[in-house]
């Protein structure tokens, strides 16, 4: 397998909206978190931050264009990596403590990465990579994030919608005036995650069928594409089907 460069380690992509996708395009589907950033007028958001494996303040200038606050959409490991190189950090209160005092259990870091090794990556990490060694920084919040919260840019306004179930502090962010949902892992279109150690199957049904009648016209979810509102449908009403055999 080849070694890849810290310059090739990350991707952007424009979403249009003002919204650009960065990921790790290295790092196989299932456990590549797509980083959304989110231009405003005042400052920017950056929703998760990666495996945190090569600086993302060093290669994606983007995320140093002007003021930013990177926001998780919860604290699992692949979604919270770079947060320590941020000045300020937001989180729902209900994985603060996770984000503060990371543990490779409590970031699911053990057993993802310690089980699955080099079959994360289709090209290995510029410097040499130990899972065992693997390790989320501590990142204080700087904010707690609370549901019905309003985030404002300066020129647009995403509403936090607590969406509990995958993790007890999973977040969306919903621009009313875009129809942009940013679902993070509680909805995206691959097999969703049900049975971590804080999972609540009660939760998440609760969850879903709250996001359910959000108006969306473009979801941008934690894992794979981006897809629209009778996917977006689709995906929910079919999950919870199942559930309620």
């Amino acid at each position: 397998m080849k070694q890849t460069t810290p310059t090739d380690w990350y991707r952007t992509i424009e979403m249009g909206d003002g919204v650009t996708l960065i990921d790790e395009p290295h790092i196989i589907p299932f456990c590549r978190c797509n980083m959304f950033h989110i231009r405003g007028q005042d400052r920017d958001i950056l929703v998760d931050t990666g495996m945190g494996l090569v600086s993302l303040r060093e290669q994606v200038a983007l995320v140093n264009e002007k003021p930013i606050v990177a926001v998780a959409s919860h604290a699992h490991f692949d979604h919270i990596g770079c947060h320590y190189e941020f000045e300020e950090r937001w989180i729902h209160a209900a994985e603060a403590d996770i984000l503060a005092h990371p543990t490779p259990q409590n970031t699911l870091a053990d057993p993802y990465v310690r089980s699955m090794r080099m079959e994360l990556f289709t090209a290995l990490p510029p410097e040499p990579f130990d899972p065992d060694a693997y390790a989320v920084p501590p990142a204080p919040a700087t904010k707690l994030l609370a549901d019905g919260e309003k985030i404002d840019l300066g020129d647009r306004v995403l509403e936090v919608i607590h969406t509990p179930g995958h993790s007890p502090g999973g977040i969306g962010l919903w621009e009313e005036a875009t129809g942009i949902f940013i679902a993070g892992d509680i909805v995206y279109d691959g097999q969703l995650v049900e049975d971590t150690y804080h999972s609540d199957m009660a939760d998440y049904i609760a969850s879903m069928e709250r996001i359910l009648g959000l108006p969306v016209r473009i979801v941008h979810a934690g894992h794979f594409d981006s897809f629209g509102p009778e996917r977006y449908r689709e995906i929910i009403e079919g999950w919870l089907a199942e559930k309620r055999r």
